[in-house]
């Protein structure tokens, strides 16, 4: 897996404004690596997420996907990239409160077209396991902690077998220790081979990456 931008640009109309929100970006990324991109509210780095994400399209410049120049999607095919390839973990969790914990999890394979429920039921089971709430499987989300409901996110993000998993600010709504659990399983992920990507703006977290990258008005100011 491997993701190269090439002077990607991205605006946003605010009123009769243009707003220049990613300057001419270059970057690439391999598989594996553990990159955490940090900056300011206002620097760029969730439009950045979204991008890369294919949740939002770019306006100028490349977007390589694998290969694959996936620069000027439609919504379909973006939403087919994100089925196959791609986990999401929130700051808020997202989870359906009127769902239990293993219906929440499946849910990225019933969109993605898997049939089988014996075949669902596996993949559930499987993740849950990973990430330490097999019990948990029945309870629902408003009787689960924050880590716990934050364990059930990366679950969900990790039924389908991403290549690459996405963070944006994963510990923001958690306490110290637990965000720090929360750091722990996402590294064990990236141990395993799975390549992470996180937006955060705390600097404690950088001991978790294997790259930091800096936005600062939509343009990176460092990499380490």
């Amino acid at each position: 897996m491997q993701i190269i931008l090439k002077d990607v640009q991205k605006y946003y109309k605010v009123g009769k404004d243009k707003l220049h929100v990613l300057k001419n970006l270059n970057l690439e990324i391999e598989s594996g690596e553990f990159i955490m991109i940090m900056g300011k509210s206002g620097s760029g780095k969730t439009t950045m997420l979204n991008l890369l994400g294919f949740l939002d399209k770019l306006d100028k410049g490349q977007y390589f996907f694998e290969g694959h120049d996936v620069s000027h999607l439609g919504e379909n095919m973006r939403s087919e990239y994100r089925a196959k390839h791609v986990g999401f973990v929130f700051q808020q969790f997202n989870l359906i409160d009127t769902l239990n914990v293993f219906q929440n999890v499946e849910i990225p394979l019933i969109y993605a077209g898997v049939k089988d429920k014996n075949k669902r039921k596996e993949l559930v089971e499987k993740r849950l396991f990973d990430v330490g709430l097999s019990e948990k499987a029945l309870s629902y989300p408003n009787h689960l902690s924050g880590g716990q409901q934050q364990r059930v996110a990366i679950a969900r993000a990790l039924v389908n077998n991403p290549n690459l998993i996405f963070a944006d600010e994963p510990t923001g709504a958690l306490d110290s220790e637990t965000g720090i659990e929360i750091m722990n399983l996402l590294k064990e992920l990236n141990n395993k081979g799975t390549t992470v990507i996180m937006v955060t703006h705390d600097h404690d977290m950088t001991q978790y990456a294997s790259r930091v990258i800096t936005l600062k008005d939509g343009r990176f100011i460092k990499g380490d």
